[in-house]
């Protein structure tokens, strides 16, 4: 008796969404597979449907999983999902024939260290520290232990290449292709005057680096952390270290051109 091939479908709550996951599920029924809503970690492939938001919270809830990701779209922007509803036919046909490739997607880390102890985050998109209520924020930036800059302003966002395109770039940052080995470190509102120089554009370093934001003590008690939209406020805090994570995540690609023209369709 041979072991069945399990698919994970992980939806939101949306009606279409649903509605896609319910069609989706007796196809791929119909072609010999076992569908499972909760998640099963012997499962052969993870499918996502919905948005950017509805990817990004399958992979946190999960505690980025080895298991591939594929996304079917049925949100506004959906970067991340690369299928359309119309499309699954020809989606579990080219699946069935293995016609895809498979991306591996870095994530990034932060050390979180306040007075007491240290934490630790991860992030597909980006980890970004802000000023809590909207208040300005010092920071020295350091890049492998070098001073970079004493900056000022709204806040920082260090992002992957997979989220160049996400918060990064509707700031100014630059766009990075997925499979990149950067961080990009991007400033949110700098202000650059007699008094302050801070740098106005992002900065891309390498992979290997460490990226290191020291806080001023008047701001140990008032800074925010935000990984891929979720808030987290610490107490004391002194010092954030982003590196790029040893761990991965891998999502299937069924058109080696789906990244150019998902710049084009959803930016241009």
């Amino acid at each position: 008796m041979t072991n069945p091939r399990i698919i994970n479908v992980i939806s939101n709550k949306n009606l279409e969404s649903k509605r896609t996951s319910k069609e989706l599920a007796e196809k791929l029924t119909a072609k010999g597979f076992t569908v499972k809503y909760q998640y099963d970690v012997n499962a052969e492939l993870n499918i996502c449907v919905g948005g950017d938001g509805s990817f990004l919270r399958a992979i946190h809830r999960n505690k980025f999983p080895t298991i591939p990701f594929v996304g079917i779209n049925t949100g506004h922007l959906g970067f991340f999902q690369e299928i359309l509803p119309e499309n699954i036919d020809d989606f579990i046909h080219k699946y069935m024939n293995k016609q895809y490739i498979t991306e591996e997607i870095s994530l990034v880390d932060a050390e979180v260290c306040t007075k007491e102890k240290c934490y630790y985050l991860s992030g597909l998109n980006e980890i970004v520290v802000k000023g809590a209520r909207s208040k300005v924020i010092h920071m020295d930036v350091y890049i492998d232990g070098n001073h970079l800059e004493n900056f000022c302003g709204d806040g920082m966002i260090i992002s992957t290449p997979s989220g160049s395109t996400a918060y990064n770039f509707s700031v100014g940052g630059s766009i990075i292709y997925p499979t990149l080995n950067t961080m990009q470190v991007t400033p949110l509102a700098p202000i650059s005057s007699a008094a302050y120089r801070s740098l106005l554009n992002s900065v891309v370093v390498p992979g290997e680096s460490t990226v290191a934001l020291k806080l001023r003590h008047r701001h140990t008690n008032s800074t925010l952390i935000v990984r891929d939209g979720v808030e987290f406020k610490y107490n004391n805090l002194d010092r954030i270290n982003f590196t790029i994570s040893d761990k991965k995540i891998y999502k299937l690609i069924f058109d080696k051109n789906m990244y150019w023209s998902n710049l084009k369709s959803k930016f241009l």
